[in-house]
């Protein structure tokens, strides 16, 4: 879709120039129509609304504080292993084959279980960040639809590889999310 895009706009400046060539004076006007932007642009940076806009903070502590009971059980866990593992590169020596051998077992099953649980709890993890920025994301969409009609705008991008700070709403935006109230004009 875009490189056709790009090939229509190439080809619709060659028929311009064209078509310039035959009247005289046409083509700086041609060109200087086709390179300056008309109507009104903004730019919206998503990934620091996520950051810094209130309610996305809030749903951030929402998400640790609904998490931090499972965390903690990994972390202690985690600790199980480590110790589990010592003890049996510590006491290997001295252990009967079958001693080494049951508490190699115990290890694995023990290390399996706290992959399987570690993998799940990023799992829910993840799947609850994206539930909750994705409200985020819908309220500052609101927003940005207002700011755009408000203020008479005919684009808002959001991300971009460069965006002059002429343009960046993302200020507005943010304290508007930050305040619950629609933006002013």
């Amino acid at each position: 879709m875009n490189r056709f895009s790009t090939l229509a706009a190439g080809a619709a400046l060659i028929a311009c120039s064209a078509f310039a060539q035959d009247k005289p004076g046409a083509a700086s006007a041609a060109a200087a129509s086709a390179s300056a932007p008309t109507g009104r642009f903004g730019f919206v940076n998503t990934e620091r609304i996520l950051r810094d806009a209130i309610p996305a903070q809030r749903a951030q502590k929402k998400i640790e504080a609904e998490f931090q009971k499972r965390d903690q059980e990994l972390a202690r866990l985690a600790d199980q292993l480590k110790r589990m593992q010592d003890d049996i590169e510590k006491n290997s020596v001295t252990m009967s084959e079958s001693q080494r051998r049951t508490k190699e077992r115990e290890f694995g099953e023990l290390n399996r279980d706290f992959q399987r649980k570690q993998r799940e709890f990023r799992e829910d993890l993840n799947q609850r960040r994206n539930e909750e920025l994705a409200q985020v994301v819908e309220a500052a969409n609101r927003v940005i639809r207002q700011i755009a009609e408000q203020e008479k705008y005919d684009i808002i991008f959001q991300d971009a590889v460069y965006a002059s700070p002429r343009i960046d709403l993302t200020d507005k935006v943010i304290k508007s999310l930050d305040s619950g109230k629609p933006p002013a004009k």
